[in-house]
């Protein structure tokens, strides 16, 4: 029978659900269990295709296309499974598909309401995608955690408590428990933890029907006891059932946290799971990761030139994939923030010292990264970004757009094509380098890009990415596009050595660009940064690390090994619950 554990939230959005749901699916998944995940987002919009990056930071893009939150990221990094669209339920999706049935006459002239309807479709949703096997075995998953977004209390998100109050009845008390994340204020003036914002919100999720089965306290520093017993007696749980999850270090460090406080034996017990209490493998390689962090000495900075930098989880996968990179060499990551609307000779004028500071950041950092973007505003700052990468021989990954980019500025500034450009900035442009897509349609916004995981198949045996690869013939990535290179001006390029090194299976669109006789420049037109895992750093973004740290060279001359030192060992066992690490010595990544 499928286990649910259902996640909430309290008091303020943006508490921490997501990590802690990982992190729930984490342990378990560590115990032998098949762990899948759901994130329900109450918004009405069907899918995160068309949020700008402010609004809930950046879009997470599946195998399968979905564009979805930012918080599928996490479950697929923690619990290193894929996932698809439908794992992902949003207000929107849930209206469409009961509108659509309305049309097609399935309610046979009812008044359709939210109660019955709507809650009845959020529960079909959800017990249809529990069963989705998300393993690389294809098995049936034992444990769905779902995490229902924003605070408890919101009038969008009614209908989804409604419709879990109904389903813990018919799934059984034995199948089903709630987790309840809440926020543990301590004003500054006074320094005492606070509990009546937990109360009020436990207290309002009891009213709505749900009873938590686990209050998980987010606090700045780690509960004191009288607060728990606080907490455990106006809340109507047992003081057990208090769970601290303070801020810490890393986030890796969050499973540990919830394992040493007993999360595991309380849902075994509670859910009736056949839980095997050895010690588990997988949480030892947490614990290195964890330690690992905690103890780098060696730094390593790459700039960041973007246009979302005001907001951190703009880039959140960007920002993971290069932890995961600087892990895996042992260094600490260090991201310099750059607005490339300040590289731009216009902020000289109005700006100046907002210009010098950009400029500052970018020449003193290790290494430097253009990540995607769209729209105009920027793109000319990111273009002076490259082109003193180039020069200077800085290495550089561009993604997406950094690398259409990354084939302007070499128009412009070696072929000497003035006003080579992209056709989404500049559609009158002499030397369209980067065209739209013939499968674009500007008349809907939403899903009409080159959407999900493609394969690209490496055109020569020399290329740096491919030896990264593992030598791999072709890779397959995730993309997120509306432009591409134009093919037909490729021979001027490969004529001056900035090589189309990866292409796709019809060889029509350029994946992969590389330059001779630079350490490390190389653009991507995927977004490898979405399956990069911690154990499993993604390819491009370790290269680059490697360059920055002056290690890429024997990192190649070895075979793409990393020295045993800064291999995990072979105690830390693999994702898959039985499976040794013994094959793993880190970024020499098979081809799956």
């Amino acid at each position: 029978m499928m286990k649910y554990i259902l996640v909430t939230g309290g008091v303020i959005s943006g508490i921490g659900k997501g990590i802690i749901a990982s992190s729930v699916g984490t342990i378990l998944k560590s115990c032998g269990l098949h762990v899948t995940a759901i994130k329900i987002d109450p918004y009405i919009n069907i899918d995160a295709g068309t949020f700008s990056p402010y609004e809930h930071g950046e879009v997470f893009v599946l195998d399968d296309g979905g564009e979805v939150d930012l918080d599928l990221g996490n479950y697929e990094r923690f619990l290193d499974i894929r996932l698809t669209r439908d794992n992902n339920l949003t207000t929107g999706k849930i209206y469409q598909s009961v509108i659509n049935k309305e049309r097609r006459g399935d309610y046979l002239g009812k008044t359709v309401q939210v109660v019955p309807h709507i809650t009845d479709a959020i529960q079909e949703w959800v017990v249809k995608q529990a069963k989705v096997p998300v393993d690389v075995d294809d098995v049936e998953p034992q444990v769905c955690v779902i995490e229902l977004g924003g605070t408890v209390g919101d009038i969008e998100s009614m209908p989804f408590i409604e419709a879990f109050r109904q389903f813990q009845f018919k799934v059984k008390r034995e199948n089903f428990c709630n987790i309840h994340v809440s926020l543990i204020p301590q004003p500054s003036a006074t320094g005492e933890q606070k509990t009546k914002p937990t109360q009020n919100s436990v207290r309002e999720l009891r009213g709505l029907g749900l009873s938590p089965d686990l209050i998980m306290c987010r606090c700045s520093t780690a509960l004191e006891n009288s607060v728990k017993e606080k907490i455990s007696m106006f809340c109507h749980v047992e003081p057990e059932q208090v769970i601290c999850v303070h801020d810490v270090s890393s986030i890796y460090r969050v499973p540990l946290l919830l394992e040493d406080q007993g999360v595991v034996s309380y849902l075994s017990r509670r859910l009736n799971m056949p839980i095997q209490t050895k010690p588990r493998k997988m949480l030892t390689k947490w614990k290195e990761m964890s330690d690992r962090s905690d103890r780098l000495l060696e730094h390593c900075s790459i700039a960041l030139v973007g246009k979302y930098i005001k907001f951190s989880d703009s880039y959140a996968s960007v920002i993971k994939a290069l932890e995961h990179s600087a892990l895996a060499i042992n260094h600490k990551l260090e991201v310099k923030y750059i607005d490339s609307a300040n590289l731009e000779p216009g902020t000289l004028q109005e700006e100046p010292v907002r210009y010098h500071e950009a400029w500052q950041k970018l020449c003193s950092a290790d290494g430097i990264l253009v990540p995607g973007g769209f729209g105009v505003r920027g793109t000319e700052g990111k273009i002076h970004a490259i082109n003193w990468a180039r020069k200077q021989k800085r290495p550089f990954l561009g993604v997406c757009l950094g690398m259409q980019l990354a084939v302007c500025e070499f128009g412009r500034n070696v072929l000497g094509w003035k006003d080579a450009n992209s056709t989404e900035f500049d559609p009158e442009s002499k030397y369209p380098v980067v065209i739209d897509m013939p499968e674009h349609n500007p008349g809907q916004m939403g899903g009409t890009m080159r959407l999900g995981k493609r394969r690209t198949i490496f055109k020569t045996n020399n290329s740096i990415l491919r030896k990264l690869y593992g030598d791999a013939e072709y890779v397959d990535e995730r993309h997120r596009h509306r432009f591409e290179v134009n093919p037909e001006l490729k021979s001027h390029f490969e004529d001056k050595g900035f090589r189309f090194v990866g292409q796709d299976v019809e060889g029509e669109r350029m994946e992969v660009i590389e330059l001779d006789d630079h350490p490390y420049f190389v653009g991507v037109q995927y977004h490898p940064e979405f399956t990069s895992r911690p154990i499993k750093p993604s390819p491009p973004y370790l290269g680059l690390l490697l360059a920055s740290a002056g290690k890429l060279q024997s990192y190649v001359q070895k075979g793409c090994r990393l020295s045993p030192r800064d291999t995990y060992s072979d105690r830390s066992g693999s994702s898959s619950p039985d499976s040794e690490i013994s094959e793993l010595k880190l970024p020499s990544i098979s081809n799956e």
